[in-house]
């Protein structure tokens, strides 16, 4: 593969070679010093895989464009390029630079489309439990409509029995795992493969460094940190999260600061004054069917708490809300019922996982999941969602008890009830925060050590109190 890039212009390969890596397996070593920023690669345009080399082909090209309206997609269209090359025989003409590529790459994949279901099972009530179930069918669904569409047209061209179903999965994680996206300047998008730059491993320590040149068409790795000779050189595939790198790139990271949990919020059309809301959502930048990640360093999303508030407006609300005055407590009722309700849905998210937190963790440690196999893997994935949820449900407590001590201060009955908000005694005297006069503390020293977890509590109870006017 190497000297068929070198023969058609590809750049810096002199400095860069293949090897294999105690803990990523196969990637590129430098063989020289490099500075951060500095053009390590440059693949030329005709070398790259794109819809646009698919269609030029003078075989694959004419079977392409006779199917009908809709085009196939660019995913199709690149995994069926991948596998018409991979099935020619050298002797057709197809023993270049792109048979080299694929005859270089992996035979097998580990994105978790190919898990078993005992493998999937581990991650059970994960996103990407979810999502692969349906992912499972719709790839089915797929491949037999690029039957209908064009394998089973032109079976000269695609012979079965190397275009099976396990052929396409194969090319799909291929594209998957190895395309890079661009947007170009005209506002589109371009997705390509580049022989050997898809060898390059992620790591979130370097810079993104790839580049793609519109006016040629030629993309570019740059150094994304300082380099040495002999180092592993690096490429960042962007701040994913563990149920996303394992579904696409089949990898995952132990302990993934990106780990989030996709949260749906819907609200059907016939639901009561749904026009009126829908208003709303949209001036606020939602909609009526939302999906919004929930973060290890965001739990609790503000764009959460605003949909819900006007998903439960009543009547009266909706004729006098203003959309920005969902940013904040319309009235005591709504935020409580708001409140409520998450933390009764966070529960019982967290309750439908396979395998609970805990448990998971002692497996993992115990090594009951061979380490870098398919379980564990899901394992990790299991692990990042719950200790993201964990942290929103706490959120959404933390909230409703200090609306609900809020309302309790101002009927007067706050001092039966009382507890330090951070050490939970529960005999006083007390002092109140001086801002949102809702967290109560035993001492100076209790109120200063549960600053840091009140600070967002006590900004939405402050910014409610001064709107009193407003609370029911």
């Amino acid at each position: 593969m190497e000297s068929w890039l070198k023969e058609s212009g590809a750049v810096g390969l002199n400095d860069l070679e293949l090897a294999n890596f105690p803990v990523t397996g196969r990637g590129i070593r430098s063989l020289q010093n490099y500075k951060e920023g500095e053009r390590l690669l440059t693949i030329p345009s005709g070398n790259l895989w794109t819809v646009e080399h698919a269609h030029a082909d003078p075989l694959l090209g004419p079977a392409l464009r006779s199917t009908q309206p809709p085009p196939l997609t660019v995913e199709d269209t690149l995994a069926t390029y991948l596998l018409f090359v991979r099935s020619r025989k050298s002797s057709s003409g197809y023993n270049g630079l792109r048979r080299s590529h694929v005859t270089a790459l992996p035979t097998s994949c580990s994105s978790s489309i190919f898990f078993t279901e005992n493998e999937l099972e581990v991650c059970a009530g994960t996103s990407l439990y979810t999502i692969m179930k349906q992912l499972q069918r719709q790839i089915e669904e797929d491949y037999a409509g690029l039957v209908a569409r064009i394998f089973g047209r032109y079976q000269d061209l695609f012979p079965p029995e190397k275009f099976t179903v396990e052929d396409y999965k194969w090319a799909l994680s291929t594209v998957w795992s190895r395309g890079m996206d661009f947007v170009l300047p005209d506002g589109n998008s371009i997705r390509l493969l580049a022989p050997f730059a898809d060898m390059l491993n992620h790591s979130s320590v370097v810079k993104q460094c790839h580049v793609y040149d519109a006016s040629s068409g030629d993309i570019s790795i740059l150094a994304g940190k300082d380099y040495k000779v002999g180092d592993q050189v690096f490429i960042n595939y962007g701040p994913l999260p563990n149920n996303r790198l394992l579904r696409l790139y089949g990898f995952v990271l132990p302990s993934n600061p990106n780990d989030s949990y996709d949260l749906v919020l819907s609200t059907h059309p016939t639901a009561p004054f749904w026009e009126q809301k829908q208003k709303l959502w949209i001036s606020a930048g939602l909609d009526s069917t939302c999906t919004i990640s929930l973060t290890l360093t965001d739990p609790l999303p503000k764009n959460v708490l605003r949909y819900l508030r006007i998903q439960r407006l009543d009547e009266s609300d909706l004729s006098v809300i203003q959309v920005d005055a969902t940013d904040r407590i319309i009235n005591e009722s709504n935020e409580v019922e708001v409140l409520q309700f998450l933390v009764d849905s966070f529960c019982g998210v967290l309750e439908n996982f396979g395998t609970q937190l805990e448990v998971l963790e002692e497996q993992l440690a115990a090594s009951v999941y061979p380490p870098g196999g398919n379980a564990w893997a899901a394992a990790h994935v299991s692990l990042g969602e719950q200790r993201v949820l964990r942290l929103a449900r706490k959120r959404a407590e933390d909230l409703l008890a200090a609306v609900e001590s809020g309302r309790r201060r101002r009927r007067g009955d706050l001092s039966p009830l009382a507890r330090c908000a951070n050490c939970d005694k529960g005999s006083g005297p007390f002092m109140l925060c001086g801002r949102c006069k809702a967290a109560v503390y035993c001492t100076r020293t209790c109120q200063v050590a549960h600053y840091k977890e009140h600070k967002v509590v006590c900004r939405v109870i402050s910014t409610a109190s001064k709107n009193g006017s407003e609370m029911k």
